[in-house]
């Protein structure tokens, strides 16, 4: 697989301050049940990488200590380690709000009995990726019969109240392009989904997020391969926009990776490109308890001209509607 940094190094991407932290989001483990052409996290059944004790208590702690709003778990497949219900049973009850990046198909693996209906009684936010309402764009993307599981999930979730108005279950779907290309407007995007799901497969859903493919890990290595990597930098630099640097989610969201080391988002987490903490790298998150971080610089590179193109891109969707 080609190493897409290098290619990324020289960046005129603008400066970026820190804002308030309002997210925490975790990297609990790299191993997944699929193993997605788009993945910018390089997840698989074969990855073993997952958070220790240590470390899922130090997230706890963190939490306490900081008042954070928010806990976005994510992976791979976050729901494969083996202290997921764990940590979402504490954080709620800390009265912390807990996201779940979940792929849907998970719910299906022979050792996750009960878990839909675990995220239901936790009132955990599942943020579900469905990259197009599709069969046959999902199963090209991501394998063969991943679309029907993840009908068959969102059916589930539908069941237990997610979706369902009223109900305060929330799962939204998440949209990415097929290959080197923005995402189509979110709002008239979702409309369609909506229309699509509902009257082929009865499916509700709350909101669609359309996220850019970052040209990095798998994502970017495939963009070299096909020589298209250069072009796609182009086109994400032509369609820049300063308006989006202001809520671009690295400014109210750290990255914490499996070890515990902290990034300023999950992109430059997969990067390797660390947060700088009064003048030192490798920042732990036990250096950041008691730490105020509003306000100190960003690292960046040029892959962040993904998250200001456009509509742009964060964690939850598309900035500019």
């Amino acid at each position: 697989m080609h190493e897409t940094l290098p290619y990324l190094r020289q960046s005129d991407f603008p400066l970026i301050r820190r804002k308030q932290l309002q997210t925490l989001q975790v990297n609990i483990t790299l191993k997944c049940n699929q193993q997605c052409v788009h993945c910018h996290v390089n997840a698989s059944p074969r990855r073993t990488e997952a958070m220790d004790v240590d470390t899922i208590e130090l997230v706890l702690e963190f939490l306490r200590i900081t008042h954070v709003q928010a806990l976005d778990i994510t992976g791979g497949a976050p729901e494969l380690h083996p202290h997921f219900r764990y940590l979402v049973t504490k954080a709620r009850s800390m009265e912390v709000k807990v996201i779940d990046r979940c792929n849907l198909t998970v719910l299906e693996e022979p050792d996750q009995t009960g878990l839909a209906a675990f995220l239901a009684g936790k009132n955990v936010e599942i943020i579900a990726s469905l990259p197009c309402y599709l069969e046959e764009n999902v199963d090209r993307q991501r394998g063969k019969g991943v679309f029907a599981a993840s009908v068959r999930a969102l059916r589930k979730l539908n069941e237990l109240g997610y979706g369902i108005a009223g109900s305060g279950l929330v799962v939204n779907l998440v949209y990415n392009p097929q290959g080197p290309a923005l995402p189509p407007d979110q709002g008239e995007l979702e409309q369609a989904y909506r229309q699509e799901l509902r009257d082929r497969y009865r499916v509700e859903f709350n909101h669609l997020f359309t996220f850019c493919n970052m040209p990095i890990k798998r994502f970017g290595s495939t963009l070299i391969s096909t020589g298209q990597f250069n072009s796609y930098m182009s086109l994400l630099r032509e369609v820049h926009r300063d308006e989006n640097l202001d809520e671009v989610m690295c400014r109210s969201l750290i990255s914490v990776d499996w070890r515990g080391y902290v990034y300023d988002c999950d992109f430059n987490q997969m990067l390797g490109l660390d947060m700088t903490l009064d003048g030192k790298s490798r920042a732990h998150l036990s250096a950041l308890l008691y730490q105020d971080i509003s306000g100190k610089p960003i690292t960046v590179c040029d892959h962040c001209y993904g998250c200001t193109a456009g509509q742009g891109s964060s964690c939850g969707g598309a900035l500019a509607i």
